[in-house]
């Protein structure tokens, strides 16, 4: 299937995506901040998709969006912001950034494998 970078400072929630994605025959690589996120994914650049959060230390979700999105080698790989954060105003900022879905937590699993089952078929 895709192979799916999960950026989240959050240990516990990494590792549940990576249970809930790898049972749908995903490969599940993961960053624990920003600045790692980016290294992960330049280490993989047959990455199909991220799915980020918004806020970590280090460099925040926002900011490795638009970091991404500069970087020819790697911007056309889909961004799924899953956070807490619910603020027009970083959604706005997100989508400027390449965001193209934001799903907040707690998230439903069914409504997250939907998006991200929709997003990966937009890119074949």
């Amino acid at each position: 299937m895709a192979k799916i970078l999960v950026v989240d400072d959050s240990e516990t929630l990494r590792d549940q995506l990576k249970e809930v994605l790898e049972k749908q025959g995903h490969q599940v690589i993961q960053g624990h901040d920003g600045v790692n996120g980016l290294e992960v994914l330049k280490a993989n650049p047959d990455t199909s998709l991220i799915i980020c959060d918004v806020n970590m230390p280090n460099m925040n979700g926002l900011t490795m969006c638009g970091k991404v999105k500069d970087d020819s080698s790697i911007n056309k790989i889909p961004i799924f912001m899953l956070t807490t954060e619910s603020d027009e105003a970083l959604m706005a900022q997100g989508k400027g950034v390449g965001v193209i879905a934001w799903i907040t937590k707690p998230f439903v699993e069914a409504k997250l494998l939907g998006a991200v089952n929709k997003i990966l078929s937009m890119k074949k």
